[in-house]
């Protein structure tokens, strides 16, 4: 058995699957936010309760918002802040006298996603999530690849490319900098970006909704989404080209998006003419807290 825990702001969710990817059990808790101690007892917690439920002994896998330093084993760039610079890995395995992995959660969203997800049996995947924030991750071979200082696949910190008029310097991001990926294409910066254009506030769904009725300034507004998107991409397809790429989050359920992304996305890349697919993710919210589960591949049991 794979135990799975995705610690998220708000929740912690925890999964267990069987050795063919069936899940065997699923639970949602309250957060404990801003006590470190209160989080590793109720993963714990968690994990004891998916053993004796299925009354096996499981593998743990956790998806954090954040990365861990190869070289200290301490936490860093984690929006539970909570978290940072603890040795939450080496805590939690001593908590549950066992090797726990940790990994970025959009790693693990792009690692289920690989395992048996849009992208199974593909060897590179981009995983990318935009939703209240903008992450993404790598996969090769169905496994992470955090990189040398565990920040591969951060392209939510990139500068958006090729920016021009009023997109420089762009609006300030909680990284310290100014026009950062996250801060126009997210689902926040989505609905900034509109409310700036038409001195309204509308959620993400409203502006697509108007868009599609013909609102004038709310189909400008998801056409500059379309397009930043796909200059982000072209940045990802220059460096990595991965084989697919595969989106998740709240924006990845516009039916709408993936062909206007994939249109503009072509000739953005150094030579133009690229084909590269852009797909929605099959396990939607729970591809993070599964690829947790798959960090522990079978034959690294």
């Amino acid at each position: 058995m794979r135990i799975g825990i995705d610690l998220g702001g708000t929740k912690i969710e925890a999964i267990a699957l069987d050795a063919k990817g069936q899940e065997l059990r699923r639970i949602r808790v309250a957060t404990p936010r801003g006590d470190y101690d209160a989080t590793i007892a109720t993963i714990a917690g968690l994990v004891h309760d998916m053993e004796q439920a299925t009354k096996r002994v499981g593998s743990v896998g956790v998806g954090i918002p954040g990365t861990v330093i190869a070289s200290t084993g301490l936490v860093k760039n984690a929006n539970s802040t909570w978290i940072n610079g603890r040795p939450f890995q080496h805590d939690l395995s001593l908590a549950l006298d066992r090797e726990v992995r940790c990994a970025n959660d959009a790693n693990c969203f792009a690692v289920s996603e690989a395992t048996d997800g849009a992208a199974r049996g593909v060897r590179i995947v981009f995983g990318v999530i935009v939703g209240t924030g903008c992450g993404g991750g790598v996969a090769i071979d169905g496994r992470v690849h955090a990189g040398r200082n565990g920040i591969a696949g951060e392209w939510g910190h990139m500068p958006l490319p090729w920016a021009q008029g009023d997109e420089v310097p762009g609006p300030q991001c909680y990284c310290g900098r100014t026009g950062c990926l996250e801060t126009w294409i997210s689902g926040t910066g989505f609905e900034q970006d509109f409310a700036r254009s038409s001195g309204r506030e509308l959620r993400g769904k409203e502006i697509v909704a108007a868009a599609e009725a013909g609102d004038a300034v709310a189909l400008a507004a998801f056409e500059r989404l379309e397009d930043r998107m796909a200059r982000g991409l072209a940045m990802v397809i220059d460096v990595l080209d991965p084989d697919v790429i595969v989106l998740g989050g709240g924006l990845s359920n516009i039916e709408s998006l993936y062909a206007g992304v994939a249109q503009r996305l072509r000739d953005y890349p150094f030579g133009g003419g690229v084909d590269t697919p852009i797909v929605q993710a099959i396990h939607g919210d729970s591809s993070g807290v599964r690829g947790a589960a798959w960090l522990w591949q079978p034959e690294t049991r």
